[in-house]
């Protein structure tokens, strides 16, 4: 077969939870522009169906709250009778904690004070909805003994956050990285190796793709202080990860489960 021809995703069909979120909507255009149908799924039907018909090909919006196990079925028996299989699940959608009051920042991102209820709220998220995405929607992908999975991690699911680039030019610091969200990350990473062990014998390739931090109207301090961590010298941009999302599910990574592509830009490579 033809190099370039690995790349095509034409008549497969795909969902990306966490569609509606910056990078998520990224990972709908590049597999929509190889070729695949998208089912876009996120929080918020109506802005699902509305973003679905920005999409290069036959794509549809569907809500879903991928914490509880009927609105995934919800999602999964939808996406059979419009396209008649699923062909690969990106499971993108995850919480990483914002506080919108700056004052509340400083002093619940600090670990000593990290609310119980938001450490529960990213393991529900983060982990657990996708764990029942897997489960619901990439046993169908067992039964029809081909797909591929991809689980978005980050770069903090397997090194801890510099807490220093979070400080201002004057060294005080309003902001710390909170503990959820590299512990799921990092249980992702191995929840792909559990997945991959578990169905390789089915047909179904289960990865994790490792991003960097994205930049998207942040402090210029920060800015600055994350791309000097950085081999390249720069945060990404929304459309990096496109080249890794179509490569993950298409039959050029055909060889290639349980394992962790990371894109960060040299963050991790020191």
């Amino acid at each position: 077969m033809n190099s370039i021809d690995l790349f095509s995703l034409k008549n497969k069909a795909a969902i990306v939870t966490g569609s509606l979120g910056l990078i998520g909507k990224h990972h709908c255009y590049a597999l929509a522009e190889a070729g695949a149908n998208i089912v876009v799924a996120d929080i918020d039907e109506e802005n699902c169906i509305k973003f679905a018909k920005e999409l290069a090909t036959d794509s549809i919006g569907i809500g879903v709250d991928i914490t509880k196990p009927d609105s995934i079925k919800r999602l999964r028996d939808i996406a059979l009778d419009k396209f008649g299989s699923i062909d690969i699940l990106v499971n993108n959608a995850a919480i990483n904690d914002m506080f919108e009051n700056p004052q509340a920042a400083e002093e619940l991102s600090m670990f000593e004070n990290y609310p119980f209820d938001m450490w529960q709220k990213s393991l529900d998220v983060n982990i657990t909805g996708t764990f029942l995405c897997s489960q619901i929607i990439g046993a169908e992908m067992a039964k029809q003994g081909k797909g591929s999975i991809i689980n978005i991690a980050s770069t903090y699911g397997m090194v801890g956050p510099d807490q220093s680039i979070y400080k201002k030019p004057d060294g005080s610091q309003t902001f710390y990285k909170s503990p959820a969200y590299p512990a799921t990350k990092g249980a992702i990473i191995n929840f792909t190796r559990f997945l991959a062990a578990y169905w390789g014998n089915k047909g179904v390739r289960v990865n994790t793709l490792s991003p960097g931090g994205v930049e998207n109207n942040q402090d210029e301090y920060f800015v600055n202080n994350y791309s000097q961590k950085t081999m390249l010298n720069r945060m990404a941009q929304p459309y990096d990860y496109k080249g890794a999302i179509v490569f993950l599910a298409s039959d050029a990574s055909s060889y290639m489960t349980g394992a962790n592509l990371v894109v960060d830009g040299g963050w991790t490579a020191w």
